[in-house]
């Protein structure tokens, strides 16, 4: 599949890591750089604009080395990005650790992956399936 892309950051395009990679690392476009306190959130711009099949989305997704090491995720993970959008990627950042961290332009935030998705039509009823776990939840399975 081929993504039509417009770049207007400095940056490269996005581009897998390695050959089994997911998904591709996304960097931040930025005319200043950006601090987040603990507990702050901001939008980070990308630069990039994509068209995207109908039938697909995009998946941001935090980089588990943000995460692990500073406490910065993906707010709204996964976010999507539907495939009639036409703007900016922006990805929206929170500080969960106890330092404040500094984003420069060009620095990793996030990571980008396409999927297929199924359009469904809802089949209203009074009643359900009966399955072995059936109103089980949190917890049910016994691990935690």
């Amino acid at each position: 599949m081929k993504i039509k892309v417009v770049n207007s950051s400095p940056n490269e395009l996005p581009k897998f890591a390695t050959e089994d990679s997911a998904g591709m690392d996304l960097r931040a476009d930025l005319a200043e750089e950006i601090s987040i306190n603990p507990g702050q959130r901001c939008i980070v711009s990308t630069g990039i604009k994509i068209a995207i099949p109908p039938g697909y989305e995009a998946q941001i997704r935090p980089r588990s080395g943000l995460a692990i090491k500073h406490g910065v995720t993906v707010l709204n993970s996964p976010g999507t990005i539907d495939a009639d959008y036409r703007g900016d990627i922006g990805v929206i950042l929170i500080n969960l650790g106890q330092e404040p961290f500094l984003i420069k332009s060009g620095d990793r935030i996030a990571q980008m992956i396409i999927n297929k998705f199924e359009r469904f039509e809802w089949n209203q009823s009074e009643t359900l399936d009966e399955t072995l776990r059936g109103e089980g939840g949190f917890g049910h399975s016994g691990r935690y």
